[in-house]
């Protein structure tokens, strides 16, 4: 499958998907120092987003399945005490308004090329069907297969929420995926977190994925390839990208389709948190190292996709390569994100928000702060209709490419940007110096927008 190379999406990996994959040894522990130093989770206490408009307005379910830890796929699975084993046996029952709650527990891929959670039935737009973590648990998808979970064949009105998954990094070491670098059947180095997938019969459309802990996967961890009507919101996204062949990155929209001709906003990427994905493995195709984006959106205008996007109130750092990247994409609204030194791949020189052959694009209220020497932003010779303005970038030596006459050049002034705080101190020159989006009412924390006179910069409203 040909992608550019400056934004393939790790969905990939399920165009070539072996069925019968033997003889593949399991790698060693990361031993490595170019991966074992890993940020520990943010300093900032985030809370649970409030009940936005975005968060699951579906009517009474008309089941619920239980699924645990400790239970069996042989129980009725219709009471906490007598719940299923997988979320599969659930997943398999699931009619339109159903809910499924996960307990305590781990949940594995029963087969080396399995996938934890196949997600095929769907819902229906006034009764969607919900995966989420049962109140006061914390169960986890972990797995070393093709996908953690996995929406396809068409499934659509599903909502994911508030479960953490996390893919097999921690039991392969660099040397190993290195190993693997040509080999684009392996899902030990090329497995998904969650993957909405539209090249599998019928497209999915109406999914909501939220407030999940979604890390460590080889390739992508948020990747979403031929859908619509998706929303991401609230989710920490980490540590994915590192092994695999096939150019991954930390949030991924590649080629979205039309399930209407609505022209309104049909893809919401807010409220998220995304840092250290990587390309540690160069992309099979061309043997370079050049993906490994927060978020990236790719060749959706190649695919004549006509819905409006918003990308607001993101938090991305220290990914290998752009913060949020754009290719061949149309009609993206970038607002009060915060972008910090991203591109830490050597040789990827994107900035912190880039566009390359984008139209009707408008980046506004952002916080972009780059290291010494390297670009602040892309803005393509070969856009039209872009605006960037009332963005604050920090004074590196390097002038930004895309630049409006109400930016601000300084110090944004972070509580603790190395600890992974990114609120603002009270002498932020980004507070009270944005410009109003009136779509956008509340902030990452789900405080308020505005709070004072005018809107803050970045992803934080602090007053």
């Amino acid at each position: 499958m040909m992608i550019h190379g400056l934004s393939f999406l790790s969905l990939s990996a399920s165009v070539v998907l072996p069925w019968a994959l033997t003889g593949m040894l399991q790698g060693q522990k990361i031993t490595e120092s170019v991966v074992t130093d890993v940020l520990q989770s943010s300093t900032v206490q985030q809370k649970k987003l409030p009940n936005r408009n975005l968060i699951s307005a579906t009517t009474a379910a008309r089941t619920t399945y239980y699924v645990s830890g400790s239970g069996k796929d042989t129980n009725s699975g219709l009471t906490a005490s007598s719940p299923f084993r997988t979320p599969q046996r659930a997943a398999n029952l699931t009619r339109p308004g159903d809910t499924v709650l996960l307990m305590n527990g781990v949940y594995t891929n029963s087969n080396r090329n399995g996938t934890v959670l196949e997600i095929t039935r769907s819902g229906s737009a006034s009764a969607w069907i919900v995966y989420k973590a049962y109140p006061g648990h914390s169960p986890k998808i972990q797995f070393d297969g093709w996908h953690g979970i996995w929406i396809k064949d068409g499934a659509s009105y599903i909502e994911v929420n508030d479960l953490e998954v996390e893919g097999n990094n921690r039991n392969i070491s660099l040397s190993y995926a290195l190993s693997q670098k040509k080999n684009t059947n392996n899902p030990l180095t090329s497995g998904s977190c969650i993957s909405v997938d539209g090249r599998t019969k019928v497209r999915p459309h109406h999914v909501r994925i939220l407030n999940n802990k979604i890390h460590d996967c080889g390739s992508g961890g948020i990747s979403a390839i031929e859908t619509d009507y998706l929303t991401v919101d609230g989710n920490e996204v980490f540590n994915n990208a590192w092994y695999s062949p096939f150019g991954a990155s930390g949030i991924s929209m590649l080629r979205n389709w039309n399930y209407d001709s609505n022209q309104n906003y049909r893809i919401f990427v807010t409220n998220n948190k995304v840092y250290r994905n990587r390309m540690y493995v160069p992309w099979s195709n061309n043997g370079k190292i050049q993906d490994g984006n927060g978020i990236i959106f790719d060749r959706l205008s190649e695919s004549g996709y006509r819905g409006r996007i918003l990308i607001a109130n993101n938090v991305v750092y220290e990914n290998g390569g752009g913060g949020i990247h754009a290719f061949r994409s149309d009609k993206l609204d970038i607002i009060n994100n915060t972008s910090y030194l991203n591109n830490q791949t050597p040789g990827i020189l994107y900035g912190q928000i880039s566009m390359n052959d984008t139209s009707d694009v408008k980046v506004l209220n952002n916080i972009l702060y780059s290291r010494s020497g390297a670009p602040i932003n892309m803005d393509s010779g070969k856009n039209s209709n872009t605006t960037f303005n009332y963005n604050l970038y920090n004074n590196n030596g390097y002038s930004a490419s895309g630049s409006g006459p109400n930016d601000i050049i300084a110090d944004p002034q972070f509580v603790n940007a190395s600890g992974g705080d990114f609120r603002l101190k009270s002498t932020s020159r980004a507070i009270n110096s944005g410009s109003k989006f009136s779509y956008l009412t509340t902030d990452i924390l789900g405080n308020p927008r505005v709070r004072g006179s005018a809107p803050d910069r970045g992803a934080y409203e602090m007053r």
